[in-house]
């Protein structure tokens, strides 16, 4: 059995080299895709070959950003953090990878010494997970859908790959079904469950006095998108998820993607949008009796994303075959 953060390097690797915004260089201490073009020259992924793509921490810089009054987004090498921090103390939206949780929280005592008191988890991903144990011993609690602790708990396989279980440390200890509200830092932060999008056990997080929406993987800006089957992840599902993204926010909405810029709500719509278009154009081929190799010599994804990125035109209407032929439950 693989070890999960030698697996998870691996499964990941691509996606932390194209996804990792840009940073200020420092001394270290311990981007949606266009409706009908390729991406911009700044979000296209980089054309190293994937086996030159190793994670290395090394060299790896937290970026904060200062989104609304109490609320950051801080980047670094994997998901997105969202950060909650005033007079009741911090909460982190993920924490990123496990050898990165000395310079996370630097970062987050540059806005606020206090303890982070709670972890939300997004889903079970090890670049959204990896910092779990490591802060849970500081005093946090871990909180997360009840399928994230299921499959946390339990060997996975993402992408071909074998991931271990995690240790006990680095589980949620807080569960929820449909969701959850923290009322702290004045403000009334909703955790809501998606079901069967990127994962089966997928939460957006939204700030209802901020109006700032923390979607996820439900939401790579700038990339094409991941959906995990393996996990009970699925287009239907990962569209519906994106529509109640859309349902939460309006044009003054603050949106922080899984992977890549930030973003608003127009930039939702247009990535719903090539969703919507792509699982559209798959299942009039499907109903059309073409095979998947048919259907992928169509090209309908090329449009969206550039071919050798984490996720390939190729590899995305693989998955929406998949996911159409065989629906999630």
């Amino acid at each position: 059995m693989l070890r999960k953060g030698l697996a998870m390097k691996r499964i990941l690797a691509m996606l932390l080299a194209a996804a990792a915004p840009a940073a200020a260089q420092q001394p270290s201490t311990a981007p949606a895709a266009p409706a009908a073009a390729q991406l911009p020259a700044a979000a296209q992924p980089p054309a190293t070959p994937p086996a030159a793509r190793q994670p290395n921490f090394d060299n790896v810089q937290i970026r904060v950003e200062r989104l609304a009054p109490g609320v950051a987004v801080l980047f670094g090498r994997g998901g997105n953090i969202g950060l909650s921090y005033g007079v009741d103390g911090n909460v982190i939206i993920d924490d990123q990878y496990a050898p990165l949780t000395d310079r996370i929280l630097a970062a987050i005592r540059s806005l606020d010494p206090d303890p982070i008191r709670f972890v939300i988890n997004t889903h079970w991903h090890g670049d959204h997970t990896g910092g779990n144990e490591n802060v849970g011993r500081t005093g946090a609690v871990i909180v997360a859908q009840d399928n994230v602790r299921r499959r946390m708990s339990m060997e996975q396989v993402v992408r071909g790959e074998h991931v271990a279980p995690s240790p006990a440390g680095a589980l949620p200890v807080v569960t929820f079904s449909e969701g959850v509200t923290f009322h702290l830092n004045a403000d009334d932060i909703r955790v809501i469950h998606v079901a069967h999008a990127h994962t089966d056990g997928d939460a957006l997080v939204f700030w209802t006095h901020a109006n700032v929406l923390h979607m996820g993987d439900t939401f790579f800006n700038g990339l094409l998108p991941f959906i995990d089957l393996d996990s009970g992840g699925s287009i239907d599902g990962a569209i519906a998820a994106v529509e109640a993204g859309l349902a939460l926010a309006n044009d003054a909405t603050v949106i922080i993607p899984g992977h890549g810029p930030i973003g608003r709500r127009a930039d939702l719509v247009r990535y719903r949008d090539m969703l919507v278009d792509l699982r559209d154009r798959v299942r009039q081929g499907i109903a059309a009796h073409r095979t998947l190799e048919q259907i992928k010599a169509l090209r309908l994804a090329d449009r969206y994303g550039p071919p050798d990125g984490f996720i390939s035109p190729d590899a995305l209407i693989e998955t929406i075959y998949r996911s159409l032929r065989a629906p999630a439950h």
